[in-house]
């Protein structure tokens, strides 16, 4: 054990904090600003002002470090692309002529500029925007965005870190840009990119800047010597700098394994660590390696991407190990709490006896605050605390809100029989083709058509008691008919009925679920201006009633076309959800796949023919190490079957992905046994047409030609230019025509011109196709 004086050195810090604001503030700004409402100097202002009060919030709960330069008008990595002068040659026109509109367009795209690639931020529902890279690509330091939020914290008299993405992670995260070879490494760039690094890492020691901290959370997956050594060389090269901060080294996420002994023996300051969940082995691992002598450890002990309290005895016992392992221990969360709501004392409408197991960003502060003191002056100076700490973790333990006896036995009770279809496909996709009729290349959407300013306030009205049942459901009813009626004139083969009672995929049913918890006001953001409420999974799973046959018999009732019936799948359900972490994921998905399975069966027998079952969390929740990847994706693909293998065979059911790398997982995919896949392939440029042909994927599939995270609106010529790629790996009669994804966050004239182009694009292609009929 270390001396006295070390344990009194800890003190508390994050690594980020939920950027939106109480009232998500931030989003509101942001879109006035694209709507010409909101001035630029407006927007700045509103973010200042949200900055100021984040770093007070974190003061005030008692964290010692605050983090400066985690926020961000859009996402995090596309901000490192500024920094280090990364601009698509698309964009640097409109980045020279207005650095905030041509940052926007980036990530947004213009009616002539394709945006960036947005993906999947490691296993999160965080998106961020893909770099860009080729062998000419020139890096130049910009480090104004990163000096400016320093100083701003500095000037309110904060002991202030500021927060970057490494250069190991971000090249890794990199992508060639187009018209580069495919087989590019943008790797081979670091020793082009470390200059810039250290030029900024002066700029923020001029500033002021202590500390600096590089997250490196890539270095938690498998690596390979070579990117090992990489990354040797770069904190060899950053830490022998002579001009600047000490440097703070972070990952999260997992275990760094072979990556530990290389971050600890370089020359930097400090690492940070997450030790929780499976990144626990950290704590061995590091006493392995020979500790951290002379060294600070930022030690990850409470979770930044769940919502439930900390165990404090079983943390202090961590960090009590840790003392022994590091010059200093600080205290902090796992990762940014960018991945968990702001604030949960905000919801009235939680059970009281649920609302002492549950902690949100604020309470996660005041966790690590109350752990840094523990840990500096013992436990009797948190005596209190750890009393009320013991009875929550009893109180939840003990609950029988958690547990339902006939939802266990039915799913101990479940078979392997009960995880396939009747026939295999190619004679479900005969069935299937007699009983729908579809010409080649049918055209349908993903699900969600636009939830107008009118479906709001009716929601909001609803809430109010301004609007009774009656007068909202005829509103919805409204709602369904104008968007069935679009469809049909637009030509649209498979309909959909526009979901607009749904406020979200995965809330919508968790609040006609048991077991689940909706927030009123647990934001979280995914991207860009896109916040989610997570539901919380706190008990046992089951359906106590049909949840979506009644409006989708109803758009069925309206049209001879056939309409989707559309559910969330049960790991999506989970994914997108804060799961509860006291028994293992596959047994609650067990659960909400049957509970999904009896909605499937009910949609059957009411007359649905075509019923999907999104799954865009399958890729996103892969472990992030090779080693546990057969493991999930047993449970996962089985609990996808077992919500859809209890049907006929001439029901087909479809799935739909995106923004993710799929080509990780389409062995997965095919054992889905679904009938169609749709998936997003817009902004990656069809490439997961062709890894579903690499793989020899034997069903249908429709990559999407038309990019719904943008508002631009794609031609007839560019959806017809797509379209043909698809053919080049997916055979007509098993291609399908889609968006990438929902419509739900679209306004309807871009989706009104962007759908006609889209089946114009099809009726195009279709008419060159031997035997085709449209």
């Amino acid at each position: 054990m270390t001396s006295k004086s070390a344990a009194a050195a800890a003190r508390s810090t994050v690594h980020g904090y939920p950027r939106q604001g109480q009232h998500r503030e931030l989003k509101k700004a942001i879109e006035g600003y694209w709507k010409g409402r909101v001035g630029a100097d407006a927007l700045r202002a509103t973010a200042a002002e949200l900055r100021r009060g984040n770093w007070q919030q974190l003061a005030g709960a008692g964290i010692d470090e605050v983090p400066t330069g985690d926020f961000s008008y859009y996402d995090h990595v596309l901000d490192t692309s500024v920094m280090v002068g990364a601009i698509p040659d698309r964009h640097r026109a409109a980045v020279a002529a207005d650095a905030l509109d041509g940052y926007f367009a980036m990530a947004r795209g213009t009616q002539d500029v394709a945006p960036l690639e947005m993906t999947k931020w490691f296993d999160t529902n965080y998106h961020y925007l893909v770099p860009e890279l080729g062998p000419d690509t020139v890096f130049a330091a910009d480090s104004g965005k990163q000096v400016a939020e320093l100083t701003e914290a500095l000037t309110l008299g904060l002991t202030a870190r500021p927060v970057l993405v490494g250069p190991v992670t971000y090249l890794l995260l990199s992508k060639p840009a187009p018209g580069v070879a495919a087989d590019f490494d943008p790797l081979t760039l670091l020793d082009r990119l470390l200059p810039v690094y250290a030029e900024v890492l002066a700029d923020l020691r001029a500033a002021g800047a202590v500390w600096t901290q590089l997250d490196e959370p890539a270095l938690v997956q498998d690596r390979s010597p070579a990117v090992l050594n990489s990354a040797a060389r770069a904190y060899r090269d950053l830490g022998a700098l002579t001009d600047r901060p000490k440097l703070l080294v972070a990952s999260y996420f997992d275990r760094l394994g072979d990556a530990l002994p290389v971050l600890a023996k370089a020359p930097v300051d400090g690492l940070a660590l997450d030790f929780t969940g499976a990144a626990a082995a950290n704590l061995g691992d590091l006493a392995a390696v020979g500790g951290l002598p002379g060294k600070r450890l930022v030690a990850g002990v409470v979770n930044g991407r769940n919502v439930w309290i900390n165990d404090f005895e079983k943390s202090l016992s961590t960090l009590g190990t840790l003392l022994g392992l590091a010059d200093r221990v600080d205290v902090a969360s796992s990762c940014s709490l960018l991945h968990v709501p702001l604030d949960a004392s905000a919801e009235r409408d939680i059970d009281p006896q649920i609302a002492r197991w549950l902690a949100f960003a604020r309470q996660k502060t005041s966790e690590i605050a109350t752990l840094a003191r523990g840990l500096a002056q013992g436990t009797d100076a948190i005596a209190a605390e750890l009393a009320a700490n013991r009875a929550d973790l009893a109180s939840r333990a003990g609950s029988a809100l958690t547990r339902d006896p006939a939802v266990r036995a039915r799913a101990a009770a479940v078979t392997d029989a009960d995880g396939r279809r009747s026939q295999p496909y190619t004679e479900r996709a005969a069935a299937q083709r007699a009983h729908l009729r579809l010409p080649l290349l049918p055209t349908t959407t993903i699900g969600s058509f636009p939830q107008t300013a009118e479906l709001r306030t009716a929601r909001a009205d609803l809430r109010a008691g301004r609007i009774d049942g009656a007068a909202y459901e005829e509103r919805i009813a409204t709602e369904i008919r104008d968007v069935l009626a679009f469809q049909e004139k637009a030509g649209i083969d498979v309909l959909v009925h526009g979901e607009p009672e749904r406020n979200d995929m995965v809330q919508y049913f968790a609040e006609q679920l048991t077991g689940y918890l909706a927030t009123q006001h647990g934001w979280v953001q995914s991207y860009g201006t896109r916040y989610v409420r997570p539901p919380i999974l706190a008990g046992d799973i089951s359906r106590p009633e049909p949840m979506t046959v009644r409006w989708t018999r109803y758009a069925q009732s309206l049209t001879d076309r056939p309409v989707k019936g559309m559910l969330t799948g049960p790991v999506t359900m989970l994914a997108w959800s804060f799961v509860r972490d006291d028994q293992p994921l596959g047994d609650t998905a067990r659960q909400v796949a049957l509970a999904l399975r009896d909605e499937v069966g009910d949609l059957e027998a009411a007359g649905t023919s075509v019923i999907q079952v999104d799954e865009p969390a399958l890729r996103e929740t892969l472990p992030l190490r090779a080693a546990d990847h057969a493991g999930y994706l047993a449970w996962a693909t089985e609990a996808f079957r077992l919500t859809t293998s209890g049907i006929r065979p001439d029901t087909q059911i479809h799935t739909h992905m995106c923004y993710a790398e799929f080509g990780d997982i389409v062995q997965a995919i095919d054992d889905l046994d679904a009938d169609v896949i749709s998936l997003e392939a817009a902004r990656s440029h069809m490439q997961v047409a062709r890894e579903l042909a690499a793989h020899g994927y034997p069903r249908e599939a429709g990559p999407g030609v038309y990019d719904i995270h943008s508002p631009r609106i794609p031609s007839t010529e560019e959806a017809t230019a797509l379209l043909l790629k698809g053919l080049e790996a997916i055979p007509a009669e098993r291609l399908w025509v889609n968006p990438d994804c929902g419509l739900k966050t679209r306004g309807w004239p871009e989706v009104r011109a962007s759908l006609e182009n889209l089946v114009a694009a099809a009726r195009e292609v279709r008419a060159t196709l031997p035997g085709s009929v449209s």
